[in-house]
């Protein structure tokens, strides 16, 4: 499989969730998740900052899930609000934001995205 350091894979089936989840896990790195929606206008403005992001953060892992195609994944994450960014480590849930909050996102990035060698 290519490598995606530097960009926001698009997941578009819970298959695919699984292979970069269990990717994830296996690699150790901070994975954040945007669960965000076509028909939400702070989905449509913050897009943009996560990839200017994700090019800059090559040691962790984004991931974009549109809830209205995988519905039981934002079900399973409690996601209530568009857009949520969850922050994952080792498969588990440490932190998340809900709405577009650049600043919030650099600085739970910054908290949670250490490399441990």
């Amino acid at each position: 499989m290519a490598s995606y350091e530097g960009q926001v894979i698009g997941v578009h089936s819970v298959d695919e969730w699984k292979d970069h989840f269990q990717k994830a896990i296996e690699s150790k790195k901070l994975v954040v998740v945007d669960f965000t929606a076509a028909w939400c206008g702070p989905c449509r403005f913050i897009a943009p900052i996560l990839a200017d992001i994700a090019k800059n953060t090559t040691h962790v892992i984004f991931l974009k899930v549109d809830v209205d195609e995988l519905k039981t994944l934002a079900e399973e994450f409690k996601v209530e609000a568009m857009p949520t960014f969850l922050f994952l480590k080792e498969g588990k849930e440490v932190d998340r934001i809900v709405g577009a909050k650049k600043e919030d996102l650099l600085a739970k990035i910054t908290k949670h995205g250490t490399v441990v060698a």
